[in-house]
């Protein structure tokens, strides 16, 4: 098997657009429409306010996510972007991104993360339920639509 490789990546970059082109994609065919309406400026995953991270194998980039500032208070983050490539499901490389979004966003100073997914991604529920997450109040661009899951974990 071979190492993941983690690097950080503008969320603009064309490997970043490819991988985020997939995962809307994805989500368009699980939900419908464009996947993901929930408006998102690259501005937003510029250190020290966000980062975006892209996941290699063989030099391949296969997943990414990404975080950002979430409320006023300035130690929340906001999990946006997570996916892996079919081709690399299984091979761990969502709970790498994972982890290094958690750590990116902590020596950021934020103390939490939290994020939206919908009701079938049950992939990414599992990963987050492992991780720690657990269910919180509805937030963000969906926390109304039926289906709309949020999930938090302290850092």
């Amino acid at each position: 098997m071979s190492e993941i490789e983690i690097r950080a990546a503008r969320f603009d970059s064309p490997e970043g657009q490819r991988l985020i082109r997939a995962a809307l994609t994805d989500l368009g065919q699980r939900y419908g429409g464009s996947g993901d309406e929930t408006p998102v400026d690259a501005a937003e995953f510029v250190p020290p306010h966000g980062a975006f991270l892209v996941a290699y194998l063989a030099g391949e980039p296969v997943g990414c996510g990404g975080w950002r500032s979430h409320g006023d208070a300035g130690d929340v983050a906001e999990l946006k972007r997570m996916y892996t490539s079919p081709a690399a499901r299984g091979r761990g490389v969502a709970r790498a991104v994972l982890a290094a979004v958690e750590r990116s966003a902590r020596e950021h100073g934020r103390k939490r993360l939290v994020l939206e997914c919908g009701d079938k991604q049950p992939e990414a529920i599992a990963l987050y339920s492992a991780a720690g997450y657990e269910r919180i109040p509805n937030f963000g661009f969906y926390r109304d639509h039926p289906g709309c899951l949020s999930f938090g974990r302290t850092l």
